[in-house]
């Protein structure tokens, strides 16, 4: 999973509200602070290291470990594999659960949370469970203090992991055995524990639980466990000749068996999400390589819903993008952002364009200028050449840049997304089909794999 539609670093503050509009050349500062983000992680990258190996330390990665998140367990599942195949240590910290400026969503976070994992879990040779229920406070509470004084023992992995278990199969047995079997830290030094844990989060500007950090970058769960792997395996860490990823994502293969009509696809998207513009492209073709029609489906970008995004989130959001997009080999980071009025404009071309049967090249257009390309979409020039890249003429659409017709259906969509698909933010895939089957209702960017898998399975393909 991923986060909604980034803000930028550097038009936030923490707990604010983005605003709406920026002048061009505060448009073009940002452009240019984006662009040489990887050179800058590149650098502090190599300097780390040159300091590890001038001082002899070992390749230390910190794990911050939240007992209630469903990814949290699903990476510390992944922990025992990483340190057989890799020489490295894992130090582990407890963090609470961040504030609402950062998850807007806690509770359906936490219900889609555990229901991905079950998804992806068998991808990744893990577990979790299927019928995972959320776990009561004071299991929780109970997990907590059984692992405040654990975090510099040599047994912590091995309680976290069976303690999680218990505590996502509601088995209050297991959860009971544990705790005779080892002594829990009082109210007081739980509670010291997981300030402790969730400050040195916040010094190193990060806010979610079943985070790896490792020097200097971070590294959500289970999904972004190949970027780290292969930052491992450069810097000559592996204790296997393979150079594959014990964790590398899954292919994004829909297998070659044409759709007979029983599978649509629904693609939730937003003019001004990075995520949704590395992979618009990617998931047209999927989708036609089979014979599956898709029904676009915009919302509104979340910041202009309101939506706080603190600056230590649009950061990591931008910096994740980068990394995400350079892996899937996507034209992006030369950005110009839309955010504001370019956004409301794209909208309104947008429905002139599909009406005009160009809506899916208008979106292509529109992504790769705001994205790669870094061009101002928000002018008239700007649209323009959205609009004649995607064979469409910029005077035929005129009248209806200044039409708010479409604001009614941009609602609608988010309407469906929040409560149809249990999601919020972009994008965001439902797949239909056939009538047996239900849904499959999953966000980011890092799930069109699943996707394809799902896709594959329902069509017969080996």
């Amino acid at each position: 999973m991923t986060d909604p539609e980034s803000a930028s670093p550097f038009e936030t503050q923490a707990g604010g509200v983005a605003r709406l509009d920026r002048s061009p050349l505060q448009r073009e500062i940002q452009r240019r602070v984006v662009r040489i983000l990887p050179g800058l992680r590149r650098l502090d990258a190599g300097r780390r290291e040159l300091t590890r190996r001038l001082t002899g330390r070992p390749h230390v990665i910190d794990f911050f470990h939240q007992v209630d998140d469903a990814y949290s367990h699903l990476a510390l599942e992944a922990v025992g594999p990483l340190l057989e195949r890799y020489d490295i240590e894992i130090r582990f910290h407890l963090t609470s659960p961040t504030d609402r400026s950062h998850v807007p969503e806690p509770e359906r976070l936490a219900r889609y949370a555990r229901r991905d994992c079950a998804a992806i879990a068998p991808y990744y040779e893990l577990e979790f469970p299927r019928d995972a229920k959320s776990p009561t406070p004071t299991s929780i509470t109970r997990v907590e203090r059984l692992l405040a004084q654990l975090t510099e023992d040599s047994r912590f992995l091995e309680v976290a992991l069976d303690a999680g278990r218990a505590l996502w199969c509601d088995d209050s047995t297991e959860l009971d055995r544990l705790v005779d079997r080892i002594p829990s830290a009082s109210e007081a030094e739980t509670r010291s524990v997981l300030e402790a844990g969730s400050a040195l989060r916040a010094r190193r500007r990060h806010y979610s639980g079943g985070m790896f950090w490792y020097a200097g970058e971070w590294y959500w769960g289970v999904d972004r466990l190949h970027h780290l792997e292969r930052r491992l395996i450069q810097l000559g860490t592996s204790r296997h000749a393979s150079t594959t990823p014990r964790f590398d994502r899954p292919s994004i293969d829909p297998g070659t068996i044409q759709n007979d009509g029983r599978l649509t696809l629904e693609f939730f998207i937003s003019l001004r999400s990075p995520y949704t513009a590395m992979i618009f492209d990617r998931t047209i073709q999927l989708a036609e390589s089979v014979g599956i029609p898709v029904t676009l489906r915009p919302v509104m970008p979340m910041v202009m819903r309101g939506a706080p995004v603190p600056s230590a989130k649009g950061l990591y959001i931008m910096l994740d993008s980068l990394r995400e997009a350079e892996q899937l080999g996507a034209p992006f980071g030369n950005m110009y952002d839309p955010v504001g009025r370019a956004v409301e404009r794209g909208f309104a071309a947008w429905t002139f364009a599909r009406d005009s049967g160009r809506g899916t090249e208008f979106l292509s257009a529109f992504l790769k200028a705001a994205f790669a390309e870094g061009r101002p979409t928000g002018t008239d020039d700007g649209i323009r050449r959205v609009l004649e890249q995607a064979g469409l003429s910029f005077e035929a659409a005129a009248p209806a840049l200044e039409s708010e017709a479409w604001r009614d259906e941009l609602e609608e969509n988010r309407q469906t997304l929040y409560n149809e698909l249990g999601l919020w933010g972009v994008p965001s895939y439902r797949l239909r089909g056939p009538e047996n089957e239900s849904d499959l209702c999953v966000w980011g960017q890092d799930r069109l794999w699943l996707v394809a898998a799902e896709i594959r399975r329902r069509l017969g393909s080996n």
